[in-house]
């Protein structure tokens, strides 16, 4: 275990762009199943959806008048 670390530290030190960009890329599937129920335990709660069509008035619907062409 002492090598694997000793190579992850040199690595680190030599190339830390390329090491930190994989630190980062294996902690973000981590990070899809630790974060929402961390959020939720803090009560956290979704946004309202947005609604996808605009509601249709419960009248008969009058015709427009006054934008006819002379």
């Amino acid at each position: 275990m002492s090598g694997l670390y000793r190579a992850l530290q040199r690595h680190a030190h030599e190339s830390p762009v390329i090491f930190y960009s994989l630190v980062i890329g294996f902690a973000g599937p981590a990070l899809v199943f630790t974060v929402p129920p961390i959020r939720k335990s803090m009560g956290w709660k979704p946004a309202e959806r947005i609604p996808a069509t605009y509601p249709i008035p419960n009248r008969p619907r009058r015709p427009t008048t006054g934008f006819e062409d002379p």
